[in-house]
C-alpha cells in the first residue's frame, strides 16, 4: 500500500504536537488502527476523512485528494498498463467536467 496520505496526517498531527492517542480516539478508533494509517498499511475510511481534517485543522481538499492517490495507486500499481488506463480516466475526468456528460 501507498502512503503518501498516511504521511501527510502524520506530519499535520505531529505539528499539532497530538499523540496518535488522542486522534485516535476522536475518530472512534484504537491507536494502532492509526499508526497503521500512517504507515501506509491500512486505508481510512471515507466518512473519516472530514472529521480527521477538523481535528489536523488541515485543508480538507488535499487530505481527499490524498486519499484518493493512495486508493487509486493501491488498486493499479501491479498493472502493466496501469499509466495509460490512469491517463485515459484523466481525459474522461476532464471531459465530464467540462461538458457534464458521460459521451
Amino acid at each position: 500500500m501507498s502512503k503518501q496520505f498516511g504521511d501527510k496526517i502524520k506530519e499535520l498531527r505531529e505539528k499539532r504536537k497530538l499523540f496518535l492517542r488522542q486522534v485516535a480516539a476522536q475518530l472512534d478508533m484504537d491507536t494502532a488502527q492509526l499508526s497503521k494509517i500512517e504507515k501506509g498499511t491500512r486505508q481510512l475510511k471515507r466518512e473519516q476523512l472530514s472529521p480527521l481534517a477538523n481535528i489536523l485543522l488541515a485543508d480538507l481538499n488535499e487530505l481527499q485528494t490524498l486519499w484518493l492517490a493512495d486508493q487509486l495507486l493501491d488498486l493499479v500499481k501491479d498493472e502493466p498498463n496501469a499509466d495509460e488506463a490512469l491517463k485515459s480516466v484523466s481525459k474522461k475526468i476532464k471531459k465530464l467536467n467540462n461538458y457534464g456528460t458521460t459521451n
